[in-house]
């Protein structure tokens, strides 16, 4: 059976059934399923900084398997990847695949999982290994809604980026030191 792209159903499979490969699921950028919204300039220009500083260099996503009302994703967020205080407009369901992470005051390790509903404010951040997510979503569209709207909330987040980008260049997924 030969792999499929995460959101073609599969030929060589039978209805009700779609198989899906890591290794040639599309970025979530490249599937376009989530839109930025609410930008104003000041975000524009700090998102502007933070990519330049090498925001994208601390994160891997990629779209496993999408359809109409559903959608799977897997996150590699490298070590203290300042992932900014965010919404989005559909209900998700976190499952830890290898690393650690704080939200809020626990920390959450493999096996471990949480819940956002649609539209809740949440961020947090990944522990000295880094942390690999599954992101279960109730629409294989949605939205990301950054709350950090003034320059100088961009900044901070550009500092930290700037400040682990060095080591990100030597980090592997938590998942490959088993």
């Amino acid at each position: 059976m030969t792999a499929t792209a995460a959101t073609e159903p599969s030929a060589n499979t039978g209805a009700g059934m779609e198989i899906f490969r890591f290794a040639t699921a599309p970025t979530l950028d490249e599937t376009g399923h989530m839109e930025v919204a609410d930008l104003n300039e000041e975000m524009q220009a700090g998102i502007g900084g933070a990519l330049e500083a090498g925001f994208a260099e601390g994160n891997v996503v990629k779209t496993l398997f999408s359809r109409p009302g559903f959608s799977l994703t897997y996150a590699w967020f490298k070590s203290g990847f300042p992932l900014p205080l965010h919404t989005h407009n559909a209900d998700c369901l976190y499952y830890i695949v290898a690393g650690t992470l704080q939200l809020g005051t626990e920390t959450l390790g493999a096996g471990d999982g949480f819940f956002i509903g649609s539209n809740k404010a949440y961020r947090y951040t990944p522990g000295p290994e880094g942390v690999e997510v599954l992101e279960f979503r109730s629409e294989e569209n949605f939205d990301i809604k950054f709350l950090a709207k003034t320059l100088p909330a961009w900044a901070k987040i550009t500092d930290v980026i700037k400040e682990r980008r060095p080591a990100w260049a030597n980090e592997t997924p938590p998942s490959s030191a088993r």
